[in-house]
């Protein structure tokens, strides 16, 4: 007899999944964002650090909410591999479905993000337009890194203007004269 294949969810590659997802931070319950159960490896870096330093550390590599929504799709195939009731599946995997969801409505306005501000800072450093940046994306066939340096040698680095220091002036003394 034929097994018949009850998943909900085609989750490709189960062990890539469950290897990307062993590399996230578990994050404590967070009553307004209950449906994110990990973090980034490292903790993104504070806004004003170089847009190198950045990728270096891994804040705009690829969103992990994606990992997080395919280990939830893979739990709700568990649950429904035990529960052949569909009734009984659909009540009690409510919460999972919604955390679905919302992960990858996450997921897509990470991503959407994150390649924005990857754009208006290249296009922000290096002497370069909108269009160059996405001629050199085309062109290019590694990582991140490798565009930024790929970017820095082509186009070199925008020169920032240097402001000249504030000269404060001396607060001024009134002296009063006793009547």
């Amino acid at each position: 007899m034929e097994k018949v294949d009850t998943r909900m969810y085609r989750v490709g590659n189960e062990e890539l999944v469950l290897e990307e997802v062993s590399k996230l931070r578990p994050l404590k319950y967070n009553k307004f964002q209950w449906w994110r159960r990990f973090a980034a490896p490292n903790k993104p870096l504070e806004d004003k650090a170089p847009l190198i330093d950045k990728i270096k550390n891994g804040d705009l590599e690829f969103s992990n909410y994606f990992w997080q929504a395919l280990y939830t799709e893979l739990e709700l195939n568990a649950k429904r591999e035990e529960i052949k009731d569909s009734m009984k599946w659909i009540e009690t995997t409510q919460v999972d479905r919604a955390r679905r969801k919302r992960l990858w409505e996450d997921f897509e306005k990470d991503e959407a993000k994150k390649l924005e501000y990857i754009k208006k800072q290249f296009v922000k450093i290096f002497k370069m337009t909108p269009e160059d940046y996405e001629e050199q994306l085309l062109k290019i066939d590694g990582t991140l890194e490798d565009l930024y340096y790929r970017c820095e040698s082509l186009f070199g680095l925008k020169v920032k203007e240097l402001k000249a220091p504030r000269v404060k002036r001396q607060p001024r003394v009134v002296k009063y004269k006793r009547p």
